[in-house]
């Protein structure tokens, strides 16, 4: 109820300004007790997953805090993981606004956002400030190229901005399948595809070396692939051994909110109407990966039983960002206890 009174006031806000004020104003709430009292009422689940063992299967998307500067607050409302940026090599201001559009009836968000960022520097700066990853929480830094990279060098971008955050990571998501920067999704195909993994990995491989610690590397893929590119990208992440993948960012389709307010604006439709199309989508590349790496599933989660549906379809964790701005931290809680009830568990308490 207080969420939801919450939610009434931020929605008379344009949207951008409502997202700035209400992580302005966790913030400064979630301290002390208060933090304490939110993080208790979500159950322990651990999931051992890509070599880390997560508290409990809910994560935060990466999106919601680019320039890492929320870490702690959103921590404390219980998530399992949290996932921060995209980051680029360099700041760069995003879309022109408005870039990001409400559409209630359908419990939907279009952004246009273009990885508006301080830079990878500032966002290090930020990440070092906070304490959440210090106290054992599992930090997952995103990781994009600048808006003006050509795609035959955005490689480089992603190199750079690995090096930089990988001492600061529990994993490194590499999002190749944001919508909103011109001709990123070409990276999910071809040689492009092939080269960009290879070098991420051979990357992590001498850091690996370097600073003594494996941080592994999950790859973010778009819900608007077909059966034939499904395959294909699987059978790539398993010939690069890319330790986890991420299903799904936003979709260009406009599948159940044609004629809402909005519903015509360029960009990535997240929320409600994207939970079927990125849940087939897990289910493939489920079925495409037979096992051999874990998938974090994202689109469309408002509800546990939206949660435990990703979680039957063979994804391991996953992730909100919509749902959280329509239903607050009470998703989190209740996620995190639809999928703790049923779970198998190993006789060390680790969920399998």
């Amino acid at each position: 109820m207080t969420y939801d009174l919450a939610r009434r006031a931020l929605f008379l806000l344009p949207p951008e300004t409502a997202h700035e004020v209400a992580l302005e104003g966790m913030r400064l709430l979630l301290r002390g007790p208060l933090a304490s009292w939110m993080r208790s009422r979500v159950p322990n689940s651990p999931r051992e997953v890509m070599g880390l063992t997560f508290p409990n299967p809910v994560g935060l998307a990466a999106g919601l805090d680019k320039n890492a500067r929320y870490i702690d607050a959103l921590g404390s409302l219980g998530f399992g993981f949290v996932e921060v940026g995209t980051v680029t090599p360099r700041p760069q201001p995003g879309n022109p606004k408005p870039r990001l559009f409400r559409l209630p009836k359908a419990q939907a968000i279009i952004n246009r956002m273009g990885f508006n960022n301080l830079g990878v520097e500032q966002f290090i700066a930020n990440v070092e400030e906070s304490r959440f990853a210090r106290e054992g929480g599992i930090l997952g830094l995103n990781i994009g190229k600048n808006f003006d990279t050509p795609v035959e060098k955005a490689a480089d971008d992603y190199l750079f901005c690995l090096r930089r955050v990988y001492p600061h990571a529990s994993y490194v998501a590499v999002n190749i399948s944001s919508p909103n920067t011109a001709g990123l999704r070409t990276l999910q195909h071809g040689d492009a595809f092939d080269d960009l993994l290879a070098r991420l990995k051979a990357e992590q491989a001498r850091l690996a070396d370097q600073d003594g610690r494996y941080v592994p590397l999950a790859v973010k893929v778009a819900p608007d692939l077909t059966p034939e590119e499904v395959t294909t990208i699987a059978d790539a992440l398993r010939r690069h051994r890319i330790d986890g993948l991420i299903a799904t960012n936003t979709t260009l389709s406009r599948e159940g909110v044609e004629g809402l307010p909005h519903a015509d604006e360029k960009g990535g439709l997240s929320g409600a109407p994207v939970f079927a199309r990125s849940t087939a989508i897990v289910r493939q590349f489920s079925q495409a990966l037979a096992g051999e790496l874990p998938i974090i599933a994202a689109g469309g989660i408002l509800s546990g039983a939206d949660a435990q549906a990703k979680i039957d379809a063979g994804a391991s964790l996953v992730q909100i960002y919509t749902g959280f701005i329509y239903r607050g931290p009470e998703l989190v809680r209740e996620i995190a206890a639809t999928l703790a009830a049923s779970a198998p568990a190993r006789s060390d308490g680790v969920a399998l």
